[in-house]
């Protein structure tokens, strides 16, 4: 792999000057207006307080995250003027509302959101999440691969990182089918295996990927057993990867990253792993915000000390070859990428 100009600049911007990413996922939707909805009684969630609690996430922990990643709908209209310009900015997509079908669930952009407008508003890197299940229906399947190598194109035109994150989840016919951002109950580590190595390939444009765990983060129990699936993971990635804690709790989701750090992971990118316990005093906003800066800020300082002593270098992955990531003027790839601009 070669980065360009920009693509070089994001992926920098979003890690520390040892080259790990500690960031902070304040995009989530579903997660956050469905339990605020449901308080009030109401099918829609006053838009004020989710934009509050994602202001008070920028707020809190971003002294703490080497970059932030933030929706379009909430975080960056409240909360981008208290973003700090040191932080990494990574913005969110696609549309929390996916399209469900008896064949699978299919992806789209956020209206009027695109590439293009990322980059024109300062940001570091584009984040997507698609979910994907290889034994989905075959339509479905062909329009989420057909989705992500659209982005990935779109993100080389306009240089910038290509953060892209998989989940697996349940088809209709699962026993435990729901729409719920919620790690799928009995998944198949082979399931996260085979979407990875397919997004994997060169079509797709992946510059970083956000990957869930391949096995239920319960069973993420430190065993031999587990840590070959996790290595089979960071094998068939081929470049940067990070976790996702996927609702994980704190101490599973710390034993999910013991496993992804030893088997090549350059950091996290994780949410409700660190903020969902003080979530849960919504809406007492005084409890609120004393977790976020009490236990989500020591649980943040854990596992990035756990990151600064295990983590890998994105720089030195080894799809950079020897030398590790670089930017040389005369690189074919910086002559295509800005060719007649």
């Amino acid at each position: 792999m070669q980065l360009t100009p920009g693509k070089l600049w994001g992926m920098r911007r979003m890690a520390d000057d040892n080259g790990i990413f500690k960031m902070t996922a304040v995009d989530q939707r579903p997660p956050i207006k469905n339990p605020i909805a449901k308080y009030h009684g109401v099918e829609n969630a006053p838009w004020g307080d989710v934009a509050r609690f994602k202001r008070l996430l920028v707020e809190t922990l971003q002294a703490q995250s080497t970059a932030m990643l933030l929706d379009p709908h909430y975080a960056v209209p409240e909360a981008v003027d208290r973003f700090s310009p040191t932080k990494g900015l990574i913005v969110t997509l696609e549309d929390s509302l996916f399209q469900e079908t008896n064949g699978g669930r299919i992806s789209s952009d956020i209206d009027d959101w695109s590439v293009a407008k990322i980059k024109r508003m300062g940001g570091d890197a584009v984040k997507v999440l698609a979910w994907y299940r290889p034994d989905a229906d075959a339509k479905t399947c062909d329009a989420q691969r057909d989705y992500t190598k659209r982005l990935g194109e779109e993100c080389a035109k306009y240089d910038i990182p290509f953060l892209f994150e998989l989940l697996v989840y349940p088809l209709a016919s699962d026993a435990h089918q729901t729409k719920d951002y919620v790690e799928m109950k009995g998944k198949k580590a082979d399931d996260v295996l085979k979407s990875v190595e397919e997004f994997a390939k060169p079509d797709y444009g992946v510059d970083v990927f956000k990957l869930e765990s391949p096995v239920n983060a319960s069973d993420a129990d430190g065993s031999a057993e587990v840590q070959a699936v996790f290595d089979e993971m960071g094998q068939l990635s081929g470049r940067p990867w990070v976790m996702l804690s996927a609702g994980a709790g704190k101490q599973e989701f710390r034993n999910v990253l013991d496993h992804a750090f030893k088997a090549g992971a350059s950091g996290f990118l994780a949410g409700r792993a660190i903020w969902l316990d003080a979530f849960n005093h919504y809406p007492n906003w005084q409890a609120i915000e004393r977790d976020l800066r009490g236990e989500a800020s020591e649980y943040m300082s854990d596992i990035s000390k756990l990151a600064d002593n295990k983590a890998h270098d994105w720089r030195q992955h080894s799809c950079f070859g020897e030398g590790g990531a670089r930017f040389a003027p005369a690189d074919a790839s910086f002559r295509h990428a800005y060719e007649g601009m």
